[in-house]
Order: C-alpha cells, then sequence, then structure tokens
C-alpha cells in the first residue's frame, strides 16, 4: 500500500518503513518527534485506487522524525557578465528533515 502525499508543497510517495527527506520542518521538531501529514492525494491499496478531491479523507500518514536538520548537496551559482569584469561565486545548501513513515492510514 501506498500514498501519495503533499508536505510543504511538495509530493512525494510515502510507504511504510520508507525514509523521506521533506524541506525544513523548522526547530518546533525533535528527534523521535511524531509528525502527522492529512494532505493526501491518492491512496492505492494493492490496486484499489482512492483518489482525493482535492485530497482523501480520513488519509493521513504518520511519521517520526530521525534526523531534524540535514543539509544537502552543495550547489555552486556563478554569475558572470562578459567583457564586463563581472564575477560572482556563491554556493548553496539547502536545508533538509529526515523522516521516517511508521504507518499510513487511507
Amino acid at each position: 500500500m501506498y500514498v501519495i502525499v503533499e508536505i510543504q508543497g511538495q509530493q512525494f510517495k510515502a510507504e511504510a518503513g520508507k525514509f523521506l527527506y521533506v524541506h525544513y520542518l523548522g526547530e518546533q521538531v525533535k528527534e523521535g518527534d511524531t509528525v502527522e501529514f492529512d494532505r493526501v492525494l491518492l491512496a492505492d491499496a494493492d490496486g484499489a485506487v482512492k483518489v482525493g478531491a482535492p485530497t482523501v479523507e480520513g488519509a493521513k500518514v504518520v511519521c517520526e522524525v530521525k534526523r531534524p536538520l540535514v543539509k544537502g548537496e552543495k550547489v555552486i551559482v556563478f554569475k558572470k557578465k562578459r567583457r564586463k569584469g563581472y564575477r560572482r561565486k556563491n554556493g548553496h545548501r539547502q536545508c533538509f528533515t529526515q523522516v521516517v513513515i511508521k504507518d499510513v492510514v487511507a
């Protein structure tokens, strides 16, 4: 059984026991906390598909926070204007939260 859940504007395929890296949930969550997401857009239980309009009623995903702050890969942002002597190099690392899916209720 799997569901498609919306977490902070992004859609994820969620199955019990899987790990997800979602956008940083903030300082209000700690390691070991339980978080519930109820914006389930689609639920598939062995071929029986329920599509929400816009969400599936009564469906939710229960997750446990494993690591509240995980930094992603560094992305280099390089700007240049030719023949003008303008060069800027900047780096960015996105912050994520690692969660493990404990239960999927559909």
